[in-house]
């Protein structure tokens, strides 16, 4: 008799069990990587936007919203105004809800008093980001659980700050 070239049913299942054992200890580990990779990044640009706040009240003795920072519907920032400062990018300026999110997360910048502004960051979902962010004029990016409270600036300033 002639012996067949190949792998058995059994081989072959015993394989494909241990790419699944692989694959259910490498997903969470990639997922989790994502939401820090996201949490990054909305730390970061948290502190864009509050950078571009101090810059935009240098220029126009105000603070602005984020379409206020950003570019104008044109696309292209050929003369700043206060209505359109050019500081920060598009992307960033038109992620202000959970239609149109930037790493996984949605902003707001508003000016809360004569010399105060707030700024939020949220993820637009818990597979995207676990914590919230926040930061006011003294630049330092705060950190929250995503359903908390932020809406106004003395709870910002009572919040944990991140590793500056």
């Amino acid at each position: 008799m002639r012996k067949q070239k190949g792998f058995s049913l059994i081989e072959l299942l015993i394989v494909v069990a241990i790419i699944l054992i692989i694959a259910a200890i490498a997903i969470p580990n990639l997922l989790r990587a994502r939401i820090a990779a996201n949490e990054s990044s909305a730390a970061a640009s948290v502190r864009t936007i509050a950078t571009g706040e101090a810059t935009y009240y240098n220029f126009y003795s105000g603070y602005g919203s984020l379409a206020e920072l950003g570019t104008p519907a044109t696309g292209t920032c050929t003369t700043p105004s206060s209505a359109s400062a050019c500081i920060i990018d598009s992307t960033l300026a038109n992620a202000t809800s959970t239609a149109n999110l930037k790493s996984g997360y949605y902003f707001q910048a508003a000016q809360t008093a004569a010399q105060q502004f707030d700024i939020e960051a949220r993820p637009g979902s818990s597979s995207t980001g676990i914590k919230a962010f926040c930061a006011v004029e003294d630049n330092v990016v705060r950190f929250v659980s995503p359903d908390a409270d932020l809406a106004d600036h003395d709870t910002c300033v009572g919040k944990s700050a991140i590793g500056n």
